[in-house]
């Protein structure tokens, strides 16, 4: 575990804005800036911006910082269970929890380090909600332990812009997790100014997370999940596929439901659901999917004129076809019956 900063972390993620906006000022004109891990990530497009509204940033900056300075003079235990989420969750969920069983073992040998950020429920009386520390908080709630956490005033609108900086600075975030916290923003009301300073974007780039998130459902981006090796170029092609297809929907929802697909990792799932859209919607296999009486899936049953598919979902699943395959002699008698009667 490592030694906890002396500042909370929120104010340490500053360091990387501020890092920005101090060298504006103090550089020598004459040289040029070394370019700071925000400015090698946003692209040029976002440094220009930043630059022009340079005053903006560095006022904005400081009044984080302060309502920072304000609440961080010591934390409090606040039951975990009073603790809702952020109105703006920026994560979906991982394809594994290996790193958080680690983590979480960690929180229970060596105890709560850093204390988490929560602001009081606007809506709900002793009630808070996370501003980060999502995964501190699923831990002690875990280990029913209460949480440490500093306690501050904070807007929606601020609590965005917070939350994008330090997300800018963790750097994790994959590309449709970022668009999906615009999408929950956009949804909110939140100002676009407002959107770019809580993610590092400018307007090109919002739109092209629009050209996304409001023509693919949620639904299917969830089912999907983060898809990390999935960036913004795939993304859109995706989002234009569908919004050209629009049919392809259905087959593209049947295609991530199945059990099969729901164990794979999230990029192979982004994937699967490419592969329905840029399949011909001639050349895809009717189907259907085989329940038992309990209503698992056992397999996925695909017909078309020129062939016949019956894919397992589970082992028992494959059990199940290899019962087929068994019963497959009587079957083909019971069809020779059948189609005799109907002669003439």
């Amino acid at each position: 575990m490592t030694k906890p900063p002396k500042r909370s972390s929120l104010a340490a993620s500053f360091g990387l804005l501020a890092a920005d906006i101090n060298a504006d000022t103090m550089k020598n004109p004459d040289q040029q800036a070394p370019q700071s891990p925000v400015s090698a990530r946003v692209g040029a497009g976002v440094i220009g911006a930043t630059h022009k509204a340079i005053s903006d940033l560095r006022g904005e900056r400081d009044r984080l910082l302060a309502m920072l300075e304000a609440g961080s003079g010591g934390s409090t235990e606040i039951d975990a269970g009073l603790i809702d989420p952020s109105p703006f969750p920026d994560r979906l969920p991982d394809d594994n929890d290996a790193s958080f069983a680690e983590f979480k073992r960690s929180i229970e040998e060596e105890g709560q380090k850093i204390p988490i950020q929560v602001r009081h429920h606007p809506t709900l009386t002793g009630r808070y909600q996370v501003i980060y520390g999502h995964r501190r908080l699923r831990a002690a709630r875990e280990l029913q332990r209460p949480v440490k956490a500093l306690i501050l005033e904070m807007s929606d609108r601020d609590l965005v812009v917070v939350q994008g900086i330090e997300n800018a600075a963790r750097q994790d975030l994959s590309w449709i997790e970022r668009a999906l916290f615009a999408w929950r923003m956009d949804e909110a009301g939140i100002r676009p100014r407002d959107i770019y300073a809580a993610l590092g974007i400018d307007d090109a780039e919002l739109s092209r997370m629009r050209a996304v998130y409001r023509v693919v459902p949620i639904d299917v981006i969830q089912a999907i999940g983060r898809a990390p090796k999935i960036g913004r170029p795939r993304w859109v092609e995706f989002g234009g596929s569908l919004k050209a297809k629009p049919n392809a929907l259905a087959d593209i929802r049947k295609a991530l439901s199945t059990d099969r697909v729901l164990q794979l990792m999230s990029n192979e799932r982004f994937s699967q659901a490419m592969g329905v859209l840029k399949t011909p919607a001639a050349a895809r296999p009717l189907g259907r999917d085989l329940r038992d009486r309990r209503g698992e899936s056992l397999a996925r049953l695909q017909i078309s004129r020129k062939e016949l598919r019956l894919v397992p979902e589970s082992e028992r699943g494959a059990r199940f076809a290899a019962f087929i395959e068994g019963e497959m002699p009587a079957l083909i008698a019971k069809f020779d019956a059948s189609d005799e009667q109907d002669d003439p």
